[in-house]
């Protein structure tokens, strides 16, 4: 299943859909439309609703979508939103996790490149979620150097604390497209990286959640990044040091993930910061963000007028 949360352009308010090739279903038209019971009306309470639930929904779309034209829209009539449009909480972040980003990173400032032999976790704050399609704001009173990077997200949909690896997907309720919009000037100027990751609208994500039994194996994915068209970043999800299970055991050692937690798994090489001269997002670059199997994120950067 591919599950969306969405508005329709003349109505803000947000609802929970799901995606059936070039059309999207209204969860709460098709529940009153069926007499099946309630469906359940945002993500955050479709994923607290656990594996049974989850089946059982599933079992009700299957059943249901045929049947019920009404509830149906095209998805060029809707607005999607990010799925989660507010998280509960950071997003957690993984830094250096393909050998080629590490290298190019360390190159970029001038290190000796070291591979990290434990995960780099970081987190961007809630007020970064941004939809698929939406602009990227940028204050250039805060940052001149905002840069792009791919990633593929991964939604908690059980929670846990020192989960095993050979378990560790069991827990995954669906994965996602992340764009991990990054200050650089900022990331250097502050010694860390959580400011210059969590300026507001800095991570878009989307432009739905394919369910974890739909997407399979996440390792293996093709992740891409284009800015105005042109590539730059191309590579696959196999060459993260370390792999989702791997993440998600390690991130859980005396730490509780929860449903609905959000993890950004990493980027690969081809971010701005690494090139040569470095390259920088600039007002009206358009940054599309694809992930083999769920889709693509379009986001346009508008610069913020001057305060």
């Amino acid at each position: 299943m591919r599950y969306a949360t969405f508005s329709f352009r003349d109505d803000p308010a947000l609802r929970l859909g799901v995606v059936d090739g070039v059309e999207i279903v209204d969860l709460q038209s098709l529940s009153a439309a069926t007499g099946s019971g309630p469906l359940p009306a945002t993500m955050l309470e479709l994923i607290h609703l656990g594996p049974d639930g989850w089946a059982r929904v599933a079992e009700i779309l299957r059943t249901e979508l045929p049947r019920h034209e009404g509830a149906r829209h095209t998805l060029d009539q809707v607005h999607c939103h990010a799925p989660i449009p507010r998280p509960t909480k950071n997003i957690f972040c993984l830094g250096l996790n393909y050998v080629s980003h590490a290298i190019e990173s360390a190159s970029a400032r001038g290190r000796e490149p070291k591979i990290p032999t434990d995960p780099v976790f970081f987190t961007k704050a809630p007020t970064t979620a941004n939809g698929a399609f939406d602009d990227v704001p940028v204050d250039r009173e805060v940052t001149q150097e905002v840069d792009w990077e791919a990633e593929l997200g991964v939604i908690i949909g059980v929670g846990g604390t020192n989960i095993p690896r050979e378990q560790a997907l069991r827990h995954v309720f669906g994965y996602t497209v992340i764009n991990d919009v990054t200050a650089r000037d900022l990331q250097a100027r502050h010694l860390q990286w959580f400011k210059g990751k969590s300026l507001d609208g800095f991570a878009p994500m989307g432009p739905w959640i394919v369910t974890a039994d739909e997407f399979g194996d996440p390792q293996g994915k093709r992740i891409t990044c284009h800015v105005n068209g042109v590539s730059k970043q191309d590579a696959n999800t196999r060459d993260m040091i370390f792999p989702v299970d791997v993440i998600i055991q390690r991130l859980s050692h005396g730490l509780t993930l929860e449903p609905g937690d959000i993890i950004s798994s990493g980027t690969p090489e081809g971010v701005g910061m690494g090139r040569t001269p470095k390259e920088f997002l600039q007002d009206g670059d358009v940054v599309e963000t694809e992930v083999e199997g769920i889709g693509k994120l379009r986001n346009r950067v508008r610069q913020l007028t001057a305060r």
